[in-house]
């Protein structure tokens, strides 16, 4: 086998190969002597078909096989041969594949591009330090009372807390769009189902008020029809209705299937914050790492890799468009709008590649154990999901690719700088930062 590489513009390759006749119309003269003996046709006996007649009528079809199997194994052998890693699937255009002759391809195609992974020990990180507090626990407690409240229709005007019952009919420049009238919608107020500003505007209106609310969509907006614009939504009041909590006693901690009373009923909250908490500091340190690898590093990207996380990205858009209802029949969505995010994802997922590589970073089975029980937990049947899992492998290539990068956080962490910062729960669930957590604790530096 002969080969040669052809550098082109930046990161393309045209691999050439040649493959001794022999080596071609060898297998396809074994394949058919192997189905001589089990052709059956019609005036010859079993097995005593001439082979002339076998070549004839199955001689195309086995040579396209064989061409096939030989390109695939050739090309396989060629790219280690020249130490290549090509980035998606490759252009592979047949030169000569008559009967007698070399067989001739070549393949285009982009390469991985060289990286050098650096500075790793001058990264700077920041583990939220979280102490999960009363108030916390109470706060939790709150929102269960305000969950199982009865309600008594009022008199008055809608405060924060209440449950109302509106009608809205709402139009973009005189136009209808997606999901722009309800009927006996109920809302609770402060309970975030609505945008804020929305909301807002209920509170202070009576049963059989009206009122035009305008609100601005935000720019992402699975609905591209109306993102960015604004809106005047007709709303009228029919109902307001004032909550009764029930009391944080053992009865209220029976109705929610614990036994011991109150006490049991905190305890398992707090564990509840716990675990949340320790998901969200993971997830913090997780975006630092990733962030600061993106950063710190100067990647070319091969474009065929970015068009296809593009396409993916594009149809992850229209499912959560078609999931709320607002893909429509045609939605408009060009390539540009997720060229960004796809460029990073690729530069990310290089990067990762690359540590893995450089440093034979393997896949922790008892970590996949792990992230497949925690998954299947949250399921009412979880040896359903775990089986799910198995045998699929495309949820299984997911699942490694989340463990994989793990491994590679806590590589990073191994070198990092890491210091301690104070932060209330609150400010760690929601994104922002408290006034008095901007301070490192002592500046400490974690081992």
């Amino acid at each position: 086998m002969q080969v040669s590489v052809e550098s082109g513009d930046g990161l393309q390759r045209t691999l050439k190969v040649q493959v001794p006749s022999e080596q071609v119309d060898g297998k396809v003269d074994e394949k058919l002597r192997e189905m001589r003996g089990q052709v059956r046709l019609q005036g010859f006996r079993p097995g005593k078909v001439p082979m002339k007649v076998v070549e004839k009528r199955y001689g195309p079809q086995v040579r396209s096989e064989v061409l096939d199997e030989v390109v695939r194994t050739t090309y396989s052998e060629a790219l280690e041969q020249e130490s290549l890693r090509p980035a998606g699937t490759p252009d592979i255009q047949p030169l000569t594949v008559e009967p007698g002759k070399d067989l001739e391809y070549e393949a285009r195609f982009e390469v991985i591009p060289d990286i050098e992974v650096e500075g790793i020990e001058s990264i700077e990180l920041e583990r939220p330090a979280v102490d999960i507090e009363a108030a916390d626990v109470d706060r939790i407690l709150d929102r269960l009372r305000r969950q199982h409240a009865e309600y008594t229709e009022v008199e008055r005007a809608a405060a924060e807390g209440d449950r109302v019952t509106i009608d809205f009919d709402g139009r973009v420049d005189g136009e209808e769009f997606e999901g722009n009238q309800g009927e006996d919608v109920e809302v609770t107020l402060g309970d975030g189902q609505m945008p804020g500003p929305f909301e807002e505007a209920l509170t202070g209106m009576q049963a059989g008020d009206q009122k035009t609310i305008r609100y601005t969509f935000p720019d992402g907006f699975p609905d591209t029809t109306i993102a960015g614009r604004e809106a005047e939504f007709a709303v009228t009041m029919k109902k307001v209705e004032a909550p009764e909590l029930p009391e944080a006693d053992e009865a209220f901690a029976e109705t929610l299937g614990i036994e011991g009373g109150v006490e049991a009923l905190r305890t398992r909250i707090a564990e509840s914050l716990e675990r949340e908490r320790d998901q969200a500091v993971r997830s913090r340190i997780k975006n630092q790492v990733m962030n600061a690898l993106v950063e710190r590093h100067e990647v070319t990207l091969p474009r065929t890799l970015v068009d296809q996380e593009i396409e993916q990205v594009r149809e992850q858009t229209l499912e959560q468009m078609r999931q709320a209802g607002a893909a429509g029949d045609d939605p408009d969505l060009p390539a540009d709008r997720f060229e960004e995010e796809a460029q990073r994802r690729v530069k990310l997922g290089l990067l990762v590649n690359e540590v893995v590589r450089a440093n034979s970073i393997e896949i922790d089975p008892e970590r996949m154990q792990s992230a497949l029980q925690r998954i299947a937990a949250g399921y009412e049947q979880p040896q359903q999901v775990m089986q799910h899992y198995l045998q699929n492998q495309e949820a299984m290539q997911s699942l490694q690719l989340q463990v994989m990068e793990d491994q590679v956080v806590d590589w990073v962490l191994e070198r990092a700088s890491v210091v301690e910062k104070p932060m209330s729960l609150d400010a760690l669930t929601s994104g922002v930062e408290d006034e008095d957590s901007t301070e490192t604790k002592n500046g400490q530096e974690s081992e």
